[in-house]
């Protein structure tokens, strides 16, 4: 049976033809049909249009009741499967102590780990469900979720089968990332070698082993893993199939940036410090950065330099950096907003790095970020707005009437 969707004020980001991504200028540009209709088929889109539609007797016909129709978010940076929660730190930031400080102190990504540790993968995954629901209600169709609170290998392997798991009981599209180079765990703080060893040798050929993970990520940047560590551990992955992913430059310039592109990483994330140098080097690659200005707005960091970024002609993806520690939300509608206010990137410009280049920097450009023939059909439908502007000007409010996942109302 069909899903027919009309009376649709306007379709948003309509194409008849995929893009990979949209850079630089381009990301103002965002194709629309007023008056619009859309039907779907065994989860997929099938075609769209403006006035009338035509239905037969057996479709299911959805009134979008003068909303807006848009592709379902990609939020391609995420930690969401954790145990328990670190509001505690929370007091500690607002009494003035540093990320940084907080993590000396076993805090941090430290006390995530201990948590889960403690935690059986049942619990582990009841827990993360909620959270999937959460960002399903919330506009996310698809989403890319890290390790990284194992910090050994089988609280690792743990959270990557929780991610397995909740992409084969949800409607989600999930992607996985291996994530062991987090931070040094406490047993080698004075032998980080030693445990940049155990990742290469034991954890990736175990990850790998049991095909849990789509990614390799590494946490580089000041005080955790060096240029040339991950240089190594990016390698290994490789070997293993893994194509590489960099937590780059949140804390400082340090080299991780160039080190992921030249891996061909997917993407690098945070990127709060950009200079001319690290332009260059992105300008001539096909890595997407992605900003997680959440995480900016909760540590009280700097904000990535977007308007740099998109000026000097790349792309850019916003992400929400759901964890426990440094950005607790997998609010999409946030994200855009801090996009606008923080970024002082434009709706469009918004629009475009929360689903056609997220989806990319999840690898699933072909077929999720916009509305086009073929593509699944994960939707949002919004409540009538003015325009799309409104969306991410009205921050703190939904404006989400519905959520279509898979072609499916949920």
């Amino acid at each position: 049976m069909r899903l027919v969707l009309k009376n649709i004020s306007r379709l948003l980001m309509v194409e008849p033809e995929p893009k990979s991504w949209i850079a630089g200028v381009e990301m103002t540009e965002v194709n629309s049909i007023e008056n619009g209709w859309l039907v779907i088929e065994n989860d997929k889109i099938v075609c769209f249009g403006g006035g009338e539609v035509i239905s037969f007797t057996d479709d299911e016909v959805l009134d979008c009741n003068g909303g807006m129709v848009m592709p379902a978010f990609c939020d391609s940076h995420t930690h969401l499967v954790y145990a328990g929660s670190r509001e505690r730190e929370y007091e500690d930031k607002i009494r003035g102590l540093s990320y940084e400080e907080i993590a000396r102190r076993g805090g941090g990504i430290l006390n995530s780990a201990r948590l889960l540790s403690e935690t059986t993968e049942d619990e582990l995954f009841e827990q993360s469900l909620s959270r999937i629901d959460e960002i399903i209600r919330s506009g996310t169709g698809a989403v890319e979720i890290k390790s990284g609170y194992g910090l050994n290998t089988s609280d690792e392997l743990k959270m990557l089968r929780v991610i397995k798991r909740l992409g084969e009981e949800t409607p989600l599209t999930i992607k996985s990332t291996f994530l062991g180079a987090h931070a040094f765990p406490s047993a080698f703080k004075d032998d980080t070698e030693g445990y940049v060893r155990l990742i290469i040798e034991e954890m990736i050929p175990a990850v790998a082993e049991e095909k849990l993970a789509d990614f390799i990520d590494v946490f580089c940047d000041r005080g955790f893993f060096t240029v040339e560590q991950t240089d190594r551990i990016l390698e290994a992955g490789i070997k293993h199939g893994m194509v590489p992913k960099i937590h780059a430059n949140e804390l400082d310039y340090s080299g991780g940036i160039q080190v992921g592109v030249k891996h061909n990483a997917r993407s690098v994330d945070h990127l709060e410090f950009v200079g001319e140098d690290e332009l260059a080097v992105l300008k001539g690659g096909k890595t997407m950065p992605t900003l997680l200005p959440g995480a900016s707005l909760f540590l009280g960091l700097t904000y990535a330099p977007a308007r740099k970024m998109i000026e000097a002609g790349l792309p850019v993806a916003l992400a929400s950096d759901y964890n426990p520690g440094s950005s607790p939300s997998g609010n999409m509608e946030l994200i855009m907003s801090l996009g606008i206010m923080q970024l002082k990137m434009l709706p469009t410009e918004v629009l475009n790095a929360v689903t056609r280049n997220g989806a990319y920097a999840m690898g699933i450009e072909e077929t999720h970020g916009s509305i086009t023939p073929g593509k699944v059909a994960n939707l949002i439908i919004t409540i009538p707005m003015p325009g799309f502007g409104f969306m991410p000007y009205s921050y703190g409010t939904s404006q989400i009437q519905k959520v279509i996942i898979n072609g499916k109302i949920q």
